[in-house]
């Protein structure tokens, strides 16, 4: 029996049901008087890309509840121009034209946003130079020769040799763009008033020496890296004391612990790092903010940004591997977010935890600070393993408390990894979503079970992520909470998620490898 008045579960191996594969039932006891945390709508988010695919899915089809404007090409955007920005090694360090409508590309961002009710996450240039047209390259092969690749005359800044090119100064593509200029930009968006819900410190500076190297070619230190936040973080909270300000939008495992300059002398050498007492960069970085704020009253950081892509072979990024043991691994890598027990299969080869680790070096060097994960991506989003890994991240969101998080960039339409957001924000086609209040967790090998209620305790979502090769029927006991009205069932592997027909008190059915959701209302107790 379970005990009543307690979040609680059962396993009952070898329950079998005639009419369906042999399953075994999970029952869950949800206790209605229990506190249930708020929280963050922001964790549905998805990234902005200024090319997207045709099938890539609109962040409204979504269900999406941010857009986060990042990416390389938010590191050189000249707002002022309106539509200029560089490519950076993502495509021959070309100053581009993002085009597409009338007027600047960041007000068409944000007022699209705005259309659709979805908050904005805005990145602001900090390397110090943006682009001065649509039209320079930083490398072309008429002043450099040729080059390792080209396109239309821009060259890669490799030699024939595959050695990279020493740079010309960053004014072949580039104007210096200081704290002011980052000032202005975000007062005339406020004089504008276009909402922004979030300012990002720019995107992934410990990659700058490598994406960025035509204006930035030494890498990026500690000491660097602070003092761009102190100064730009500055500037933008002058122009809106009010802002949400996220930083440093490290790009991965290694950036949270090493500089770039760790990193190019040799991560087992770490100059970088032995420099300022062998402390990791993320926390040395959160005390110095701490000790700043201290020292002039400016509160610079509001929100520690992070990405995290796995990094075993095939699972990151926005494609994948799809083989048997690649999908299981992409499933598996997910708990590099929060399990002490996983210990990554990469070159990584221990436990990353990062979810509980960044809270604990918050609280231990800056109190207070909300969690970002600004970029995010299993890859294979057209696999059913894309899916589940989706859809197991965005129950760890809401369970660990993060402020924000956004899928780079959004999956294609129709796909799994679609209708793992769908889950959670849109799962009847009519706009039912998993609750506001995160109420707990079940958590067995390759098999979560998230829940949600409402604050008035009328409203209970279920989202269960089976990722076991079996069946397994999904039980649901309620204590303490009122009548039921109603249960609406949905399932799905991989593809839409469909409707289930059965019994108020029946179990859910869950098929292997498949997302289910379940709703239950309850009497609101008004008469």
């Amino acid at each position: 029996m379970i005990r009543r008045g307690a979040l609680a579960l059962l396993l009952l191996a070898g329950c079998a049901r005639s009419s369906a594969a042999e399953s075994a039932q999970v029952r869950v006891a949800l206790d209605c008087t229990k506190p249930a945390r708020p929280i963050s709508p922001l964790i549905y988010g998805v990234g902005y890309d200024e090319l997207p695919p045709k099938d890539q899915a609109l962040p409204w089809e979504l269900g999406a509840t941010a857009r986060r404007w990042g990416g390389n090409s938010s590191t050189r955007y000249n707002w002022k121009l309106g539509n200029a920005w560089n490519a950076a090694s993502d495509w021959f360090f070309k100053n581009l034209d993002y085009g597409g409508g009338k007027g600047p590309a960041y007000a068409r961002f944000l007022e699209e946003n705005r259309a659709h009710g979805v908050a904005s996450a805005l990145t602001m240039p900090i390397i110090g130079w943006v682009a001065k047209d649509t039209a320079s390259a930083s490398f072309p092969v008429s002043r450099f020769g040729p080059q390792r690749a080209s396109d239309g005359g821009a060259g890669d800044g490799f030699g024939k040799d595959g050695k990279p090119l020493p740079p010309d100064p960053p004014e072949r593509t580039s104007v210096p763009a200081p704290p002011e200029f980052i000032e202005a930009w975000v007062r005339r968006i406020r004089a504008d008033g276009r909402p922004v819900r979030m300012y990002l410190l720019d995107n992934e500076p410990m990659l700058w020496d490598e994406t960025h190297r035509d204006v930035h070619p030494a890498p990026v230190t500690y000491d660097e890296l602070l003092d761009r936040t102190l100064r730009y973080g500055a500037a933008v909270r002058r122009a809106d004391p009010k802002a949400v300000i996220a930083g440093p939008a490290l790009w991965g495992w290694p950036a949270y612990s090493y500089s770039a300059a760790d990193a190019r002398a040799g991560f087992s050498r770490h100059p970088d790092r032995r420099a300022h007492g062998e402390v990791p960069l993320l926390p040395w970085y959160l005390r110095q903010l701490r000790e700043q704020e201290q020292k002039t009253g400016v509160h610079v950081l509001d929100v520690v940004d992070v990405h995290f892509y796995p990094q075993a072979d095939g699972i990151g990024g926005a494609h994948g591997k799809t083989d048997a043991q690649s999908a299981a691994r992409r499933v598996r890598s997910v708990r590099g977010l929060w399990d002490a027990g996983y210990t990554d299969e990469s070159y990584v080869g221990e436990p990353i935890r990062l979810l509980p680790r960044l809270r604990e070096w918050i609280d231990e060097n800056d109190p207070g600070l909300g969690i970002s994960i600004g970029e995010y991506n299993f890859g294979a989003a057209t696999h059913p393993s894309g899916g589940l890994a989706t859809a197991e991240a965005l129950g760890r969101f809401a369970e660990a408390g993060i402020t924000s998080a956004f899928y780079w960039t959004a999956p294609p339409r129709g796909s799994p990894a679609f209708w793992a957001f769908r889950a959670y924000r849109n799962f009847d086609g009519a706009g039912a979503a998993f609750e506001d209040r995160f109420a707990g967790i079940t958590s067995l090998d390759r098999l979560s079970i998230f829940y949600s209620r409402n604050q008035a305790a009328t409203r209970l979502v279920v989202v269960a992520v089976n990722a076991r090769n079996t069946a397994e029927e999904l039980q649901l006991a309620l204590d303490g909470c009122r009548a039921v009205k109603s249960v609406r069932r949905f399932t799905g592997t991989g593809g839409a998620l469909a409707a289930q027909e059965a019994p108020s008190g029946a179990p859910t059915l869950l098929p292997p490898m498949s997302i289910g959701v379940v709703e239950v209302r309850l009497d609101s107790g008004v008469q």
